[in-house]
């Protein structure tokens, strides 16, 4: 479906939830962020795990080689069983190792620092572009290691942003991006991305929501039970 504008109730809605999660949460922050490419490589070892596995991978990644090169460099094999502890390790090996062969193919080193001489639309355009990265991928380096405005939207936030009916139910993840970046404010995108993660693990969780103890309950349509 097409990428709808934000309605009035809509912004509306995303100012209240502003307003509750910062009264709730306070000022959240982002670990100390990392640099790009690190980042990049952190956040597709995520994906489709859990941090504690992401953060162990990513852990014996750097203890076994001391630089991006000997990653490129290293055998698949050795690789993927470095890495083994953030799941589909052989898919995010691959990745990994191409998305700095066309590093260095491309740019002549190992490094991302270029991108902040992009303007964002085209930062998001040329991450998008490499093996194994898609939109949340993207607006986490862009949004945490490269200062640009992005808003990465995980399974919490995607499912928060339903049942509070700051998007269509049958928008797409991907879509979700976009339409969520135009309801927040980007000054503030950092911090909610936290308190709502923070939201989705201790309140909005996926089974047995504890809508009556929610932060959000006197604004959500679907207090009460999950949909």
């Amino acid at each position: 479906m097409p990428i709808p504008t934000a309605t009035t109730e809509q912004i509306a809605q995303a100012q209240a939830m502003t307003d509750l999660l910062w009264a709730h949460y306070g000022d959240r922050q982002w670990q100390t962020p990392l640099d790009a490419l690190d980042e990049l490589v952190n956040t597709v070892l995520s994906q489709n795990t859990n941090d504690t596995n992401r953060d162990r991978a990513f852990a014996a990644l750097k203890a076994r080689y001391p630089d991006w090169q000997k990653v490129a460099d290293a055998p698949l094999a050795q690789l993927t069983e470095t890495i083994r502890s953030a799941g589909l390790a052989e898919q995010k090996a691959t990745h990994i190792q191409q998305i700095l062969q066309i590093l260095h193919s491309q740019r002549g080193k190992l490094s991302l620092e270029f991108l902040k001489g992009m303007s964002p639309m085209e930062c998001r355009a040329w991450l998008t572009a490499l093996p194994g990265v898609g939109p949340k991928t993207a607006a986490i380096v862009m949004q945490f290691s490269l200062g640009m405005p992005a808003f990465a939207v995980d399974t919490h936030i995607y499912r928060i942003s339903g049942r509070l009916g700051l998007r269509p139910a049958q928008l797409s993840v991907n879509d979700t991006h976009i339409l969520l970046e135009q309801l927040l404010q980007p000054c503030r995108y950092n911090t909610l991305h936290i308190q709502l993660i923070h939201l989705g693990r201790e309140f909005c969780r996926a089974r047995s929501p504890l809508c009556l103890h929610c932060p959000l309950q006197a604004i959500c349509p679907s207090k009460f039970g999950a949909i």
